[in-house]
């Protein structure tokens, strides 16, 4: 006769309403996919993992904790260890408010606008998302109060580019630009109170897309820059010392001469042009009349 020893019975039942999700070779296969977690313990009820790129193009839960993304207070003591102007505003935006938004709404190559920039948080949050995931994203920050602008926004993004207290470089760059006055009319026409260097800033930027080279920002010279191999010329109020009506502002032979000289293709803006069109291409020169031929943005 066969004897059996008696253990104690456990009866294994899953409560009202719950059941298995997966049969157990399914069950296995996850678990030995890594996609089983157990808790920090390893004893905790079993759940699933579901990575990031397996979420992508769902809809982002609409009730973001403090825990995730942060606080009112939080912000302010960013702002406050940074450039002790904690209490400045209201309701300033934590970094990772911004950073979970960006994570969300971003590629890595976005340009992301804040027209109401204020203490700077979008900024911080660009340069901060870059440096987590490796991104390109760039930014536009616009802030009409000057004060704030110099002693807050910038400070702030200059401190985070480069490091403060224990906190590490994020990286980066920016450029600070200021408002001038309007270019042109209500009719299109050149503001009778537009200076060279003013004129000469716009036509560079809205032909090549980069601002003014440094090395002739200030000089008064009709050559106001070249980018890519093609030289930009302007003649506008009289630059080469003739400001009569029909004078240094028309291209012509003897104002030609006078230009610094480039050897490459050249754009030059003028009032009018005597030369030919067979001089002009021989030259290299492509003419833009003012105003009529200089991009309003």
């Amino acid at each position: 006769m066969t004897t059996f020893e008696i253990f104690d019975i456990f009866i294994i039942a899953n409560p009202p309403g719950v059941c298995w999700k997966n049969v157990e070779p399914v069950f296995l296969k996850l678990v030995q996919e890594g996609r089983i977690w157990f808790g920090k313990d390893g004893k905790s009820m079993p759940r699933r993992k579901t990575y990031l790129f397996e979420s992508e193009g769902n809809s982002a839960w609409t009730w973001w904790t403090n825990e995730e993304v942060g606080h009112t207070q939080e912000a302010k003591k960013e702002i406050g260890s940074l450039l002790d102007e904690g209490n400045i505003f209201d309701t300033p935006k934590p970094v990772r408010l911004i950073k979970r938004i960006l994570e969300l709404a971003s590629t890595k190559d976005s340009l992301i606008l804040d027209s109401f920039a204020g203490s700077g948080t979008t900024g911080h949050a660009v340069l901060a998302q870059n440096k987590a995931d490796g991104g390109n994203r760039r930014f536009i920050l616009v802030e009409m109060e000057e004060k704030i602008c110099q002693s807050i926004t910038s400070q702030r993004l200059k401190k985070v580019i480069e490091g403060y207290n224990d906190n590490p470089a994020l990286g980066g760059g920016f450029r600070y630009c200021v408002l001038s006055e309007p270019v042109f009319d209500e009719h299109g026409q050149i503001c009778k109170e537009v200076k060279f260097m003013d004129l000469a800033r716009h036509v560079f930027f809205t032909e090549t897309g980069e601002p003014l080279p440094r090395d002739v920002n200030g000089k008064k010279s009709p050559l106001i820059g070249v980018c890519k191999g093609t030289a930009y010329y302007l003649l506008f109020n009289g630059i080469l010392g003739d400001k009569r009506p029909d004078g240094g502002n028309v291209l012509t032979n003897k104002i030609l001469a006078e230009l610094p000289p480039h050897d490459g293709p050249k754009v030059i803006f003028g009032e009018g042009s005597r030369l030919g069109a067979d001089r002009l291409k021989r030259d290299g020169i492509i003419f833009k009349q003012i105003p009529y031929e200089i991009k309003v943005n």
